[in-house]
């Protein structure tokens, strides 16, 4: 349960806020000091996975609950 919560919110802050989630995660995972500028449908591709972690927390939750 607490990774589908994780998941969902995750899914929420990447759907709202795609640019600045990207903006950390080049932070995090590049170690030059460059500037990088991403094509527009960077930030479309990630409110799309931002969505579909969503809806992927709610299908899994929804499929769990109806097993039980």
């Amino acid at each position: 349960m607490m990774f589908r919560i994780v998941l969902a919110v995750f899914g929420v802050i990447e759907l709202l806020f795609p640019r600045q989630v990207i903006d950390f995660m080049m932070g995090v995972t590049t170690t030059a000091e460059t500037t990088y500028e991403f094509k527009s449908w960077v930030y479309k591709l990630a409110r799309l996975e931002g969505l579909v972690f969503v809806l992927a927390a709610f299908w899994w939750g929804k499929n769990r609950a109806e097993s039980s």
